[in-house]
């Protein structure tokens, strides 16, 4: 396990990323080149049904200064300027994206063995200020998220997290929506192949509950599978090989058991990463 509690963002992860990651339904290409003086430029085209959208991506890292400029199909500029460890623990981030003059941002990490607390700024005349933080071991954190609206004078978010970890499993709690809806999940690893996931929701204005549970498996070293199903009766699945270092290729598919007679949706990923 890593040390320290980590960001309140890492509450919860491993069970999202085991139900979450790398499904899709949609086609999607990515290529990404490194030139001699170390920049690397990322090029990205995703199919969406009839629609197709791009990006291209390129970061530049000097000492401990990285800066990611992205430019999509509709003409935006996404900036990020990173600076790792100003001090100690310490990373800041500057956002903006343009034409959006609202959108810029300041964000400031800070990680230590006991805490670690995030914060940011929007650049504007009245700004969202947004704090979280943990406070810990890598075993037992307990965090808050909250989002202040300056304009209106109100909280926008305002969530509440415990996590608990030991050698082969991760629980946590999270209360979200200003308390209207608990989320609980847990990762828990079988053996160094296999590893299960489930995540429940439940909202109290609604009283309604979404569960999800899932697995994944590696059958040998380059090559994993997923599964997932939820109590809507929808189910997914997935392979990702790493057919070469760093370049994945990933087939996932997902069917509505409610909706048999509709097409299953399947989607495909290929990373090329040199």
């Amino acid at each position: 396990m890593s040390k320290g509690p980590g960001l309140y963002t890492d509450i919860g992860k491993k069970a999202r990323d085991l139900l979450y990651k790398d499904y899709q339904t949609d086609q999607k290409f990515t290529l990404t080149t490194i030139s001699d003086t170390g920049v690397a430029i990322t090029s990205a085209g995703t199919k969406k049904g009839d629609l197709f959208l791009a990006d291209v991506n390129t970061q530049l890292k000097n000492r401990n200064v990285t800066t990611d400029i992205k430019v999509d199909t509709n003409s935006n500029l996404f900036t990020t300027l990173t600076l790792d460890q100003p001090a100690p623990g310490v990373k800041a981030i500057l956002s903006f994206r343009v034409p959006d003059q609202r959108s810029g941002k300041v964000e400031l990490q800070y990680l230590h063995d006991y805490a670690g607390i995030s914060s940011s700024i929007g650049l504007t005349a009245n700004p969202v200020i947004n704090l979280s933080g943990v406070l810990g071991t890598n075993a037992l954190a307990l965090g808050t998220d909250l989002s202040f609206d300056t304009k209106t004078g109100n909280f926008t978010k305002c969530n509440a997290g415990f996590s608990f970890s030991n050698a082969d499993l991760i629980a946590s709690l999270a209360l979200n929506e200003k308390g209207d809806s608990v989320n609980a999940s847990y990762y828990h690893i079988v053996n160094p192949f296999t590893a299960v996931g489930a995540e429940l929701t439940h909202s109290f204005s609604t009283n309604e509950n979404t569960i999800t549970v899932g697995t994944q498996h590696a059958l040998d070293e380059k090559t994993t599978i997923k599964a997932r199903v939820n109590n809507a009766g929808k189910a997914s699945a997935l392979v990702q090989h790493e057919w070469r270092p760093k370049s994945l290729f990933t087939v996932s598919g997902e069917v509505d058991s409610k909706a048999i007679d509709k097409s299953a949706k399947v989607g495909f990923a290929l990373a090329l990463k040199p």
